[in-house]
């Protein structure tokens, strides 16, 4: 289900209006496939305290039976027409998608209806989604990566933003069906809420679409996003489990969505820890000294902001040099910038793997709502070769010395680590 990567680096886009609500289109008949995206400010950052994982599961129940159609029967609707529909619960958004072929549109749109709008979420639906959710959660907490993880982001973000967004075994157990029931009311309402479309589907077709979907919201925004603390992780903390390896998630503060350095940073961190084999962290981890198998790091966007996030696995005798390691070049960094050479490879990385995002309607539809998300303009993909190719070794270098902050990083290990 592809459609065709625009020439050079213009996807052509038309604001579409409908149900007191805009949304981008990207239409191409090259495939009769269409795509569709939407997102909602509030996720799980929206779930009552002692309720985490709400958002999340009464997402996952939508598509379990809606309207005159049991779970079975509405699977199988969907099977039968080749309908993908999907929703999702994550920490500052509650966001939707659809994909179809032209000729099932209509019965995609009843469907995509049914589940906004009829929810069934019976009680036997909702305890065989609950044991899902719950086995998810304790698989989770098994391995040394899903401990450090969860420990990071409560110690980095205390309160909602730093909960799982698919809540805890303890939570989803414990959740009542009046509480999932009264998700969609809560969730769905038009104010904040950004679509996007792609493939073989006019502005005509789309607003129909839109007033099938979202007509009947109330125009209101759901309640406003918690403030999102500051960054309040420092130092080492290693959260004790038997295991040969040590798992570590490391970061900390990032830049603003829309602060005017945030293209640039991003060649900062695809030189620091972005560039696979071509980054700084993975050169000197593993290939310099053998320590890991891999490391990256990179922007987490949460709530208009963002954190930088990255995580590396190695044996317990090994953790104590890699983190060292680590600090070492995270401060290198921010001394002095990417060299010239790592500028130019960057930039030509970025610029040249561009038009890879553009190879499927379900990618572009996905590009187009984050463009919305980061309130970028429409022409912000065309011009963005012509930004980073004016971007100077000296500005990286400034922008190093601004974002990166070796004495805020912190780091949280699971495992046995030897020495910390």
């Amino acid at each position: 289900m592809s459609g065709t990567i625009p020439s050079g680096f213009t996807l052509p886009v038309q604001v579409v209006e409908a149900a007191g609500v805009t949304a981008w289109l990207a239409e191409d008949h090259a495939v009769p496939v269409i795509s569709l995206s939407f997102s909602i400010p509030g996720g799980a950052s929206l779930d009552p305290e002692g309720r985490e994982g709400a958002a999340a599961l009464a997402a996952a129940l939508l598509t379990e039976g809606a309207g005159d159609l049991t779970a079975p029967a509405f699977q199988d609707a969907l099977r039968d027409a080749a309908i993908s529909i999907s929703f999702s619960a994550d920490r500052d958004e509650f966001s939707g998608s659809f994909r179809c072929l032209t000729d099932a549109l209509p019965e995609a749109a009843r469907l995509a209806r049914l589940a906004l709008s009829a929810p069934r979420m019976e009680g036997p639906d909702i305890e065989r989604v609950r044991a899902r959710a719950i086995a998810g959660a304790r698989q989770a907490l098994e391995s040394p990566r899903g401990q450090a993880g969860r420990v990071f982001w409560s110690t980095a973000l205390p309160g909602p933003f730093g909960h799982p967004p698919g809540g805890t075994a303890e939570t989803i157990a414990a959740l009542p069906a009046e509480v999932l029931r009264g998700v969609p009311a809560r969730q769905f309402r038009r104010g904040g809420l950004l679509i996007a479309a792609s493939g073989a589907i006019t502005a005509s077709n789309l607003r129909d679409l839109m007033e099938t979907l979202f007509g009947d919201w109330l125009a209101e925004a759901p309640a406003a996003l918690p403030a999102l603390p500051p960054f309040s992780a420092r130092g080492v903390q290693v959260v004790g489990m038997d295991s040969p390896q040590s798992s570590a998630v490391f970061g900390q503060p990032g830049l603003a969505v829309d602060d005017p350095d945030w293209e640039a940073a991003g060649v900062v961190m695809r030189v620091l820890g972005g560039g696979g084999f071509s980054s700084r962290l993975m050169n000197a981890v593993r290939v310099e000294r053998g320590l890991a198998y891999g490391i990256g790091a990179g922007p987490e966007p949460v709530a208009g902001r963002s954190l930088i996030v990255g995580s590396v696995a190695t044996e317990n005798a090994r953790m104590a040099e890699t983190i060292s390691v680590l600090r070492g070049e995270w401060a290198r960094m921010a001394a002095s910038g990417p060299t010239e050479a790592e500028r130019e490879e960057a930039i030509a990385y970025l610029t040249g793997s561009q038009p890879l995002s553009f190879t499927s309607t379900r990618q572009i539809a996905g590009i187009l709502l984050a463009l919305q998300r980061n309130n970028r303009p429409l022409d912000w993909l065309a011009n963005r070769p012509a930004r980073l190719a004016a971007l100077s070794r000296d500005r990286l270098a400034g922008v190093a010395a601004r974002l990166l902050r070796p004495g805020d990083l912190a780091v949280t290990v699971a495992g046995r680590p030897v020495g910390l």
